[in-house]
């Protein structure tokens, strides 16, 4: 069986009681980092054989995968924080895997852009995720002049480095819209920003950003 595991985002005592039970019973860990998932794991008290499962050795590490589910083993598929294949590696092995007819299974748990949508105090009964905005400009304000018509709540992955960059590029894409910004949640210093894409642009102009962010716009204003 393969599990995909949710992990916690932050606050490690937000993983679930399920997770950590089949942490302690499965073969092999497959882990995004080694050393992030072994220090949550030497938390709880468990000892598990871990191999390395990230986006740059996904198919070599997946065929490794493959090989422990067909000699009978269990594994955990885990990454740094949240939910496997989602803004993170797990697609890839969890369609070779049922290609294979293995079974698969999934944990739920944290995931930051549930959480920032939630908290942004924007309607969530609808809405699109967009996962990590472009790096380059040009890019990024085609993905959000592909987004502005929709009637949906829009939300996005940002890097500290780009944050700035990309409320700048939405404000002129989109126009003053509400939104909100989520910077490390379940953490010490969570804290999220409302307001204006301006106001937030004015707030954040003297912060020097640390952390995960995540960016919640409000959809168009449906005629």
């Amino acid at each position: 069986m393969l599990y995909l595991i949710a992990t916690p985002i932050g606050n490690l005592e937000d993983i679930t009681l399920r997770a950590l039970e089949t942490l302690r019973t499965v073969d092999l860990v497959a882990s995004e980092d080694t050393r992030k998932t072994g220090h949550m794991l030497q938390h709880f008290g468990i000892a598990k054989p871990q191999i390395s499962f990230h986006e740059y050795n996904e198919e070599e590490a997946g065929k490794r995968v493959l090989a422990a589910l067909a000699s009978g083993q269990s594994v955990a598929l885990v990454t740094n924080a949240g939910t496997p294949g989602i803004s993170d590696p797990g697609h890839s092995l969890v369609r070779s895997a049922l290609e294979a007819d293995f079974e698969v299974t999934m944990l739920p748990g944290p995931t930051a852009l549930i959480m920032a949508g939630v908290l942004s105090n924007l309607p969530l009964h609808s809405f699109v995720f967009r996962g990590f905005t472009p790096r380059k400009p040009v890019a990024r304000r085609r993905c959000f002049e592909r987004d502005a018509a929709l009637p949906y709540t829009l939300i996005y992955y940002e890097s500290p480095y780009r944050l700035k960059a990309s409320l700048a590029d939405a404000l002129a894409v989109f126009g003053d819209r509400d939104a909100a910004v989520a910077n490390d949640l379940t953490k010490r210093f969570e804290h999220v920003w409302r307001g204006k894409l301006a106001e937030l642009i004015a707030t954040l102009s003297d912060i020097q950003l640390r952390g995960e962010f995540v960016l919640v716009i409000a959809g168009a204003q449906e005629d």
